[in-house]
């Protein structure tokens, strides 16, 4: 899957969600996190977005890009 940066900080920044509460929720390094919002990290594999996306309570669609 291809993780859509913007998407994830915006869903994560309406949800008062810091990065560090992400990275425990996720157990995803911080620093991999905000690489990937900031589009340093253009491909993923799928279980990764798709813990993203649970601990941010959205569909994966919701924080991918269309391939």
């Amino acid at each position: 899957m291809k993780p859509d940066g913007p998407a994830i900080r915006r869903v994560r920044k309406a949800q008062n969600m810091s990065l560090r509460m992400l990275q425990e929720l996720t157990g995803l390094n911080r620093g991999y996190l905000s690489r990937m919002e900031r589009g340093h990290i253009r491909e993923s594999d799928d279980e990764r977005v798709r813990t993203i996306a649970n601990a941010l309570q959205v569909k994966p669609a919701a924080i991918t890009e269309e391939e």
